[in-house]
């Protein structure tokens, strides 16, 4: 294994890890989504809370095949975050990062008009924003890869145009890809059953990698 891989497993999911910033962080990620579910029991438009949600879980999808990449190849997983954390989940997942994702489907939400049919630059709103959010987000990958807080060990996964790609669409695109799909089902039955595959399917995945002792 690399030497990043071998320090990003190190500390996995250990309490000792804690610190206190956790905890005002979680409060503020509570009262957005009671924000967002009050204002949806008042309206009955649940879209800000499906989104988040939609989201979130296609992080955690993301984050899970990308441990099995590491445990499979015995080397390194598309991307690391060896550095220091209040607490590393998974080896590419830490609980910052956790936080910003699970808000980031409510900001993408939020960004948009609530008008059908609202065009930005020739888009579908939500297209523009998603492509907007996306590049934002590899924008900031970047920094975090230059700044060795997110290491990169796969020669198609760098900092080079033609790498760029695959992680703007991979590791951004799809998840808003994902919450447009559940937010534009008719049904709030739905929407809930879109936003909640994800979550199933990495749910059967890390319980199969536990069955069989992969750490990750």
């Amino acid at each position: 294994m690399t030497d990043s891989t071998l320090r990003a497993l190190s500390g996995l999911r250990d309490p000792s890890t804690i610190q206190w910033y956790v905890i005002p962080l979680l409060a503020i990620v509570f009262y957005i989504y009671a924000t967002e579910v009050s204002r949806a029991r008042g309206s009955g438009d649940w879209n800000a809370v499906v989104a988040g949600a939609a989201v979130f879980g296609a992080d955690f999808l993301n984050e899970t095949i990308n441990s099995w990449i590491m445990a499979l190849s015995g080397r390194a997983a598309l991307w690391t975050t060896p550095g220091p954390s209040a607490l590393k989940t998974l080896v590419g997942w830490n609980i910052e990062i956790m936080f910003m994702f699970a808000i980031l489907g409510i900001i993408w939400q939020r960004s948009l008009s609530g008008k059908p049919g609202t065009r930005l630059f020739g888009l579908p709103e939500g297209w523009f924003f998603a492509l907007a959010y996306s590049l934002v987000c590899v924008i900031v990958e970047l920094v975090l890869n230059a700044g060795g807080l997110l290491v990169w060990e796969w020669p198609f996964w760098n900092r080079s145009i033609s790498a760029v790609l695959p992680i703007f669409v991979f590791g951004y695109l799809w998840f808003f890809a994902w919450a447009i799909l559940a937010t534009s089902r008719s049904s709030l039955r739905a929407k809930v059953l879109v936003a909640a595959s994800p979550y199933a399917a990495a749910v059967l995945l890390d319980v199969v990698a536990a069955l069989a002792g992969m750490r990750y």
